[in-house]
């Protein structure tokens, strides 16, 4: 138990949340890690996606998914979740400040 105390102690908020949440840590690995790769995939949509052909989207999206899986083992102690948030709710204010422009120098 003090092991179990010692480890959550060192984990990033979130991790802990899931971890502590969920039933069991192997569903709670899964879903940091669905949680990871949603988190980036909506990080790479907002702020790098290019209109690509099908099967170059489906290359991006199995190397993001590999990638997320080592995500996954560094969001135990480092606040990589936590980041991805942040990433994606400046992207969002990006992409809002920059419709309002656009709207506003198209009716000027």
């Amino acid at each position: 138990m003090e092991e179990k105390q010692f480890v959550f102690g060192r984990m990033s908020s979130i991790s802990r949340y899931i971890y502590e949440v969920m039933p069991t840590y192997d569903i709670a690995g899964y879903v940091l890690f669905l949680l990871i790769f949603l988190l980036s995939v909506l990080v790479y949509k907002l702020g790098f996606a290019k209109k690509l052909r099908f099967r170059q989207n489906i290359v991006i999206y199995v190397f993001l998914l590999l990638g997320c899986l080592m995500l996954t083992f560094l969001a135990f102690f480092l606040p990589v979740v936590e980041g991805l948030i942040v990433a994606a709710l400046i992207l969002i204010i990006y992409k809002i400040r920059m419709r309002l422009e656009k709207r506003q120098s198209s009716t000027t």
